[in-house]
C-alpha cells in the first residue's frame, strides 16, 4: 500500500475556502458574513459493516449542500488504538480516498480512535515513530489549530489525554492550554468564536447512557479539566462549541455558551441508531454573528443484527 503522506492527504480535500488574512482582533461583529459549514464527526471508516459505503453516502449528500468548508470532528477511523500499524495506515488511506467525494476544504480534529497503538494489544512499541499522535501530526495535520473565516475565529482542540497504563481520557495538557491562552489573547472580545473538541467539554451523556460493565479508571466521556478552559472562554464571544465522541445529538447551555454534540456519521458504530440518533452530520450556519445548526441524515441503513 502506498504511504499516505501529509501532502497527498491534504490534496484529497479540494481547497474550497481560504482563511481570512486579517487578524481576528482587527474584525468587528459587523464584519461577519453569512456562511455555512459542515461538522462531520465519528466516521469510523473500516472495510467492514459497509462503513466505506456509508461514508461515501454521507459525503455525497454533504456535497449537495454547498457549504463553504467542513470540519471533521475526530475518529476518522476504527480503530487506531488497538490494531497494528499496517491496519491503521490502510484505514487512513481508505478515509482519505473516500473523503475526496466531499469536495471541500476540510479541517481535521484528532479523535481517540485516531491515536496509533495506544492500547498494548496493538503490538506497537512506545518507541515506534508512528506511535500515539505522531502519525496524525505527520500525515493529517496539527493536533490543535485556529483559523479565521468571514469574521469568525475557529479553534480546533486536541482533547485526548494519555494515562500511564496506556489508555486515554479527556484532557488538555498545559502546553495546549498555554497556546489557547495566547491564541485567545489576540482575539477581540467581540469577535465570534467557535470551538471544536472531539471529547466534549460539557455533556450530559453520562446521565442517560448505560454504564459500562467495568467502569474505566479515567473519564473518557468528557474533558477532565474543562474547569481550566471555561474562564478563558468567559472573556470572549463564544457562539458555540462543537463536540463529537458520544454519537448523540445533544445541546447543553452553560453560562451563555451552547455546547453542541453532533451525532455520528457512523451512528451506532455502523450498527444502527445510537441513543435515538441516526447516522448523520451537522449543518452549521453563521448569520449576524450567531450560530444555528440542524442535523442531516443521509439514508444509511445498517444490516440487521
Amino acid at each position: 500500500m502506498p504511504n499516505l503522506d501529509r501532502r497527498r492527504f491534504l490534496s484529497l480535500t479540494a481547497a474550497g475556502v481560504a482563511a481570512s488574512s486579517l487578524p481576528s482582533f482587527a474584525m468587528s461583529p459587523a464584519a461577519t458574513e453569512e456562511f455555512s459549514f459542515l461538522f462531520m464527526t465519528d466516521t469510523h471508516i473500516q472495510p467492514e459493516l459497509h462503513a466505506t459505503e456509508g461514508c461515501s453516502m454521507a459525503f455525497k449528500k454533504a456535497r449537495m449542500l454547498h457549504a463553504d468548508f467542513a470540519i471533521q470532528g475526530g475518529d476518522h477511523i476504527f480503530d487506531g488504538l488497538a490494531v497494528p500499524l499496517s491496519r491503521s495506515q490502510e484505514l487512513f488511506h481508505l478515509y482519505g480516498e473516500t473523503e475526496q467525494q466531499l469536495g471541500l476544504k476540510v479541517y481535521h480534529t484528532m479523535g481517540n480512535h485516531d491515536v496509533i497503538g495506544l492500547f498494548p494489544k496493538s503490538g506497537i512499541d512506545l518507541t515506534d515513530p508512528n506511535y500515539g499522535k505522531s502519525f496524525f501530526e505527520d500525515k493529517i495535520g496539527p493536533r490543535y489549530q485556529s483559523f479565521d473565516y468571514k469574521g469568525v475565529h475557529f479553534i480546533i482542540l486536541d482533547s485526548i489525554g494519555f494515562a500511564p497504563e496506556r489508555t486515554y481520557f479527556g484532557f488538555l495538557d498545559e502546553g495546549q492550554l498555554q497556546w489557547l491562552r495566547t491564541d485567545l489573547a489576540k482575539v477581540s472580545p467581540t469577535t465570534p468564536v467557535i470551538l471544536v473538541s472531539h471529547i466534549p467539554l460539557i455533556t450530559a451523556y453520562g446521565q442517560y447512557s448505560a454504564p459500562p460493565a467495568t467502569p474505566p479508571a479515567h473519564n473518557g466521556l468528557s474533558v477532565s479539566n474543562t474547569y481550566e478552559i471555561l474562564p478563558l472562554l468567559a472573556k470572549h464571544n463564544v457562539i458555540g462549541v462543537l463536540q463529537g465522541h458520544t454519537h448523540v445529538n445533544e445541546r447543553v447551555e452553560f453560562n451563555g455558551i451552547t455546547y453542541i454534540t453532533g451525532g455520528a456519521v457512523s451512528g451506532n458504530w455502523w450498527k444502527g441508531i445510537h441513543e435515538g440518533t441516526p447516522e448523520g452530520f451537522t449543518v452549521c450556519t453563521v448569520k449576524e454573528g450567531k450560530l444555528t445548526t440542524r442535523y442531516e441524515t443521509y439514508g444509511f441503513h445498517a444490516d440487521p443484527a
